[in-house]
């Protein structure tokens, strides 16, 4: 990922391709498109409610979202894509009818390409991706601006994805030098170094956090127990990586992301935590994969995602009725794609964000889900 804009081991164009494919490192893919899609049906009871634009600007794209209530909703991502000199990070709030940029402070250099928010209040905001000096960008703050946080032991070359946060504590997770590595919060900043690989996704509830990610062969998954983060055994998932986790309980969370296959398709993955070992979910072979997932705490649970089969529409799966099924936005004319990298669930909100890629231009996406008969706010 790109840590200066004018000189940088992996540069911006990599991070856009990264981004169009879904994908950071560690985990190249090509999207493969055919005909059909093995996902037939979709879910009755909840449909798309509005499909919209925080309207960011020329080439922006949404890369995650957190919220606290349905009139209280953050996230951030960029804008510029194409442009090296003006690309920046983005961070927006929506508080039931509009979406309203949020500016960070206190950096004359600024915030590049932000990757992930966790909103513990709507006082307390916590955003991480990259800095425009070449150090990592971490930032807390609330409505009226985000403030760059200073993290001694994070350095020039470390790679931070993804934040999550609760009253007072954060943890932040990512790579260094090839390894996977979790930064935390709390009376002092502390850093923990993994085994090779990277982390993609992080979540905490109460003693419970969960990170995963992969290790470039197959998926990565660590426990913070007892102070520390450890690796645990996991299912055989040869080609396999996690991109996001969200924890219900201390016996029940869940991890999605994707596998590649030999022949050049992507298959989703969905892992379940039962309180005792991770669990792989019988899903259809499609050519998908899965960036996001949220949950509702009373068992159900919705991933957002992207369909090579079916590429034109915002995709989701949405657990219910103990079974994944597809829940999709309408179909675009012309060649276009919809990525829905992340997804929120809030006082009966369900709220995804992303990108469409048409024509070479991306638009940042805003699709909300609900119940047929519910009207639009």
């Amino acid at each position: 990922m790109p840590r200066r804009l004018m000189r940088c081991a992996v540069p911006l164009c990599v991070f856009i391709a990264g981004l169009t494919a879904g994908q950071f490192p560690l985990a190249p893919s090509l999207a493969h498109v055919s005909t059909a899609s093995a996902w037939s049906a979709t879910v009755p009871e909840e449909v798309v409610r509005q499909a919209s634009s925080a309207r960011l600007g020329q080439d922006a794209a949404l890369a995650d979202v957190s919220g606290v209530s349905d009139t209280a909703v953050w996230a951030v991502g960029q804008i510029g894509l194409w442009d090296v000199w003006r690309n920046r990070g983005i961070v927006t709030r929506w508080n039931g009818a509009t979406w309203t940029e949020v500016p960070t402070r206190g950096d004359a250099t600024g915030a590049g390409p932000l990757r992930s928010v966790s909103a513990v209040s709507d006082n307390e905001v916590w955003v991480v991706g990259d800095g425009h000096d070449g150090v990592p960008y971490v930032g807390r703050g609330g409505g009226g601006g985000i403030d760059r946080v200073v993290v001694p032991q994070v350095r020039a070359g470390d790679w931070l994805r993804s934040v999550a946060a609760e009253p007072g504590r954060a943890a932040i997770v990512g790579s260094r030098g090839g390894r996977a590595l979790i930064v935390t919060s709390g009376s002092s900043w502390k850093v923990h170094e993994g085994p090779d690989g990277v982390l993609h996704g992080v979540d905490l509830r109460g003693k419970d956090g969960w990170a995963v990610g992969n290790n470039g062969d197959e998926p990565l998954v660590m426990r913070l127990s007892g102070g520390s983060w450890k690796p645990v055994d996991l299912p055989d998932v040869k080609g396999g990586y996690l991109r996001d986790v969200h924890i219900t309980s201390a016996k029940r969370a869940v991890a999605v992301g994707g596998v590649f296959t030999a022949d050049g398709t992507t298959l989703p993955l969905i892992l379940r935590w039962d309180g005792r070992k991770w669990l792989r979910e019988a899903l259809p072979d499609g050519d998908a994969e899965l960036y996001g997932v949220t949950g509702d705490g009373h068992g159900g649970y919705w991933a957002s995602g992207y369909d090579a089969e079916r590429p034109s529409e915002a995709f989701l799966l949405r657990y219910t009725d103990k079974k994944w099924k597809p829940l999709r936005g309408e179909a675009g004319g012309g060649d276009r794609s919809v990525r829905l990298q992340s997804v929120v669930r809030t006082d009966g909100l369900t709220m995804a964000v992303g990108h469409v890629l048409a024509d070479d231009h991306y638009t940042d996406l805003v699709e909300t889900f609900g119940p047929a008969e519910a009207p639009v706010r």
